[in-house]
């Protein structure tokens, strides 16, 4: 299904305007606070109305203010899921599942109840009480509970932004899963880079509410210049786990870049994971390095370079991948780097944190 917006509107000194299209899979609303995420959240879920403008999803109109069609949010078939879970502290976890069927007048559906709470885990959470629950088991009764009402689109402001590290490492596998399983497209907001590389298909970067820029996540997270902290650029990679390297004690990845060493990965061989790689963990030889720690070298070709602040976002070829790295202008100029130019690129295996290592998404370019 695709999701269609083109609005704007005005609230005091505050302006948003903004088009864009997104296609199937987890689509991300990216950009610094006050950037005019949430409210772009608000306008799709019919929590507020454009001054001008028209959205749809699929094949149904949701707003078009020409036309003077406003559907009201119980019509939209949209759940959304807050920064807070906003579970009904009375109720257990199975009634507040139960109450957004109830409020789209579905009936019960044990297969489909089944389905949801073993895709998010929550099963043996069905007789608690929301308060005995810790924020990540919140947030997955929350998604439940909107699933559970067969919404044609799913909207998640910040689900994480209230959890410590801890709680967002539990929740991120479920959001996966339910990226992959659940065939709802979802617009998520965040301003997480690590969230972000790790669950989106699709980057629309929000600024001083306009579009900066929107298309697939890989294209988008190597520019420094979209991303709200630029240390944080980095590349995609879909790799494919080969298996243990019994020598190191790390784990072989395979893909289109080569091969890489990095930590233990619990991931069984040939499974496909998205690993993120900061553009400020990636140095460049021009010769093969000797005497150095790092274990992964990868031949390419350096493809364009792009001044960035006291530095330079060197982008290199690797295979069918494609790598950035963050350099001085004195390294550029040290190496005669220029398009063209055969380089090396070397990343530490310790670089790379296990935590960070996303599902790749079948069928989905980044």
């Amino acid at each position: 299904m695709t999701i269609s917006v083109d609005v704007t509107l005005r609230r005091g000194a505050f302006a948003l305007e903004a088009a864009f299209d997104a296609g199937p899979g987890l689509t991300a609303l990216f950009g610094r606070s006050g950037s005019g995420k949430t409210t772009l959240i608000d306008l799709i879920a019919g929590l507020a109305r454009p001054d001008r403008g028209r959205i749809a999803a699929g094949g149904t109109v949701l707003v078009d203010t020409a036309a003077r069609v406003f559907l009201p949010p119980h019509r939209r078939r949209i759940g959304v899921v807050f920064q807070d879970a906003r579970l009904f502290p009375h109720l257990s976890v199975r009634k507040n599942l139960g109450y957004g069927r109830w409020m789209a007048r579905l009936r019960p559906d044990l297969a489909e109840f089944a389905a949801v709470t073993e895709m998010l885990g929550i099963g043996p959470l069905l007789d608690r009480q929301p308060a005995g629950l810790s924020g990540g088991e919140r947030q997955r009764v929350a998604i439940g509970r909107a699933l559970l009402a067969r919404p044609r689109l799913l909207l998640m402001d910040e689900p994480l932004a209230a959890l410590d590290e801890a709680r967002k490492a539990e929740i991120l596998p479920y959001i996966e899963r339910l990226r992959d399983a659940a065939g709802v497209p979802i617009v998520y907001v965040s301003h997480a880079v690590a969230e972000v590389a790790r669950l989106a298909a699709t980057i629309v970067v929000l600024d001083a509410g306009r579009v900066a820029a929107a298309g697939p996540a890989g294209e988008i997270l190597r520019r420094a210049d979209l991303v709200p902290v630029r240390e944080e650029a980095g590349a995609l990679l879909d790799m494919t786990v080969e298996g243990p390297d019994t020598e190191t004690g790390l784990t072989r990845l395979a893909g289109p870049a080569g091969g890489l060493l990095v930590p233990g990965l619990a991931r069984p061989p040939g499974a496909r994971v998205r690993v993120r790689v900061p553009a400020r963990d990636v140095l460049v030889a021009t010769e093969a390095p000797r005497g150095l720690s790092a274990r992964n070298v990868l031949p390419g070709r350096v493809r364009s370079l792009a001044p960035s602040d006291a530095g330079v976002m060197v982008t290199i070829e690797c295979g069918g991948a494609t790598l950035v790295a963050r350099l001085t202008a004195a390294a550029v100029r040290d190496l005669a780097l220029e398009p063209g130019r055969p380089v090396l690129a070397v990343i530490k295996s310790a670089a790379f944190d296990p935590a960070g290592f996303g599902t790749a998404q079948p069928g989905v370019e980044i």
